[in-house]
């Protein structure tokens, strides 16, 4: 019978159907560049595996090695490749090896996956070795291992430069 319905009565509904000028005027558009990342926040560095690089490397983000390197590298995150060869000093937080490393090793955390082959000596906080990893050389628990010197008695007399320095 009766409603109190106001499907006929004129009111706001009516204004708010009508459409709408642009509020702003028209602009072109930015021609800024806007990274896609994060600042701060970019993804790692990759050395592909068909690249040989001959030098140090140092950066504060993360390094994705699937190539070679002769040379040190230092990074926040290391990951070695399975394909990766590394001749030199490996120095990073984080350091995961599942390719080959031919030097020293030091490291927050360290960790040797079941194809890592290392031949170095390996300084670290902690440290995760799979079962497969090949390495060769000492293991010594550090609480600061990124610091540059060598503790105390440390010195390696393998080599013709130590043996020289220890006389």
């Amino acid at each position: 019978m009766f409603s109190k319905s106001r499907i006929n009565e004129p009111g706001p509904k009516a204004e708010a159907e009508k459409p709408k000028a642009p509020e702003s005027p028209m602009t072109k558009p930015s021609m800024d560049f806007t990274p896609t990342a994060p600042k701060g926040k970019a993804g790692a560095s990759v050395l592909s595996s068909d690249l040989t690089v001959v030098g140090n490397l140092r950066t504060t983000g993360d390094i994705q090695v699937e190539g070679t390197v002769e040379g040190d590298i230092r990074a926040h995150l290391l990951t070695v490749g399975e394909s990766a060869t590394i001749r030199g000093e490996i120095v990073a937080d984080d350091i995961v090896v599942n390719g080959r490393v031919i030097g020293r090793v030091r490291g927050l955390k360290v960790r040797l996956t079941s194809t890592a082959r290392v031949e170095g000596d390996i300084i670290h906080k902690t440290i995760a070795i799979e079962s497969g990893a090949h390495f060769e050389g000492s293991v010594q628990r550090q609480e600061d291992p990124l610091s540059n010197g060598r503790p105390a008695g440390a010195a390696r007399l393998d080599t013709p430069a130590a043996a020289a320095e220890a006389e």
